[in-house]
């Protein structure tokens, strides 16, 4: 299926036809209630959900780098981490890219560089609910993109991110854009990159990029999946095309408790700025609030003096 948005509508679509029967089954064969084989159906598949995202670490913890003293945690913080990996998965999949478009938003008056965000694999631009508040409050001029097909090959986005940058400069009168990335989003940045150079370029910041790949992305399906196998020839070349000045550049945010880019410390990118952080998951990274602010902190701490057109 092309769009992200088709493909979990209907994914939802079978979630509801499933806790429906259950609850049925429920009500006709164990002469339950209806407010208990109701709670029951829905029940079972937030439970299901759950095993999912709990396997997602399992199998992450096979392939896992070697987690740093500092970042270590206890019990209790292995659980809020679940917790909000979890939490953020559901309104996710099931709400903002389900009921996302992309959009642009412009503040004429912003004398910061405006920002193109770049989602991840099987996402959309929904995937920013939390970080586009931000924008608006320091009213910092934003665009959003959805990389279609799903499971397309990683350069075939690039068009889409060059026309969007074309867009996003004529549209805020500037001619330098920074660029906010979530998972597969930061290759395809650097993707543009390499077609296209940085004269663009204010900044690139990723969000739990594979740099150097994921052992996960073997069970992904799709041409970008296997492009984000590690030691791929894709991601090899994109390492040779790369210079001092394109890795300086970029800013990696990652967490060494990924539950999807393992090993961990893949998304650290030699030659750029890494900021680490420990116990948050692949996709809470979009909504962590000290993510989110150190994003924020990298976006308002470019020239404020701008090049416009």
């Amino acid at each position: 299926m092309k769009s992200a948005r088709r493909l979990l509508r209907a994914l939802l679509l079978v979630q509801l036809a499933a806790a429906l029967l259950i609850a049925w089954s429920a009500a006709a064969f164990l002469q339950m209630a209806p407010w208990q084989a109701a709670l029951l159906g829905a029940g079972s598949v937030v439970l299901v959900r759950l095993l999912i995202n709990m396997n997602n670490f399992v199998m992450a913890a096979h392939f896992a780098s070697a987690t740093p003293p500092a970042f270590h945690l206890g019990a209790g913080a292995r659980l809020r981490l679940l917790a909000e990996e979890f939490r953020a998965s559901m309104l996710v999949t099931s709400w903002f890219v389900p009921c996302a478009r992309a959009a642009t938003r412009i503040y004429p008056d912003s004398r910061q560089p405006p920002v193109l965000l770049l989602h991840g694999y099987g996402c959309n631009s929904g995937y920013w609910a939390h970080l586009l508040p931000l924008l608006d409050a320091a009213r910092i001029s934003h665009a959003t993109v959805d990389l279609e097909p799903v499971a397309g090959d990683i350069d075939d986005y690039v068009p889409l991110v060059e026309r969007a940058v074309r867009e996003l400069c004529a549209a805020a009168a500037t001619d330098r854009v920074a660029i906010v990335a979530h998972s597969m989003g930061g290759l395809v940045a650097r993707a543009w990159m390499r077609a296209h150079g940085s004269a663009a370029l204010a900044r690139v910041i990723t969000l739990g990029t594979p740099h150097h790949g994921t052992a996960l992305a073997r069970f992904g399906l799709g041409k970008n999946a296997f492009q984000m196998r590690p030691g791929s020839a894709w991601l090899r070349t994109l390492a040779a095309s790369e210079d001092a000045a394109d890795r300086a550049l970029v800013t990696s945010l990652y967490t060494h408790h990924d539950n999807i880019v393992s090993p961990q410390e893949s998304s650290r990118l030699e030659g750029a700025r890494n900021i680490e952080f420990g116990g948050v998951g692949h996709v809470a990274l979009g909504s962590n609030p000290r993510v989110l602010a150190a994003v924020m902190d990298e976006l308002t701490g470019l020239a404020s003096g701008v090049p416009r057109c």
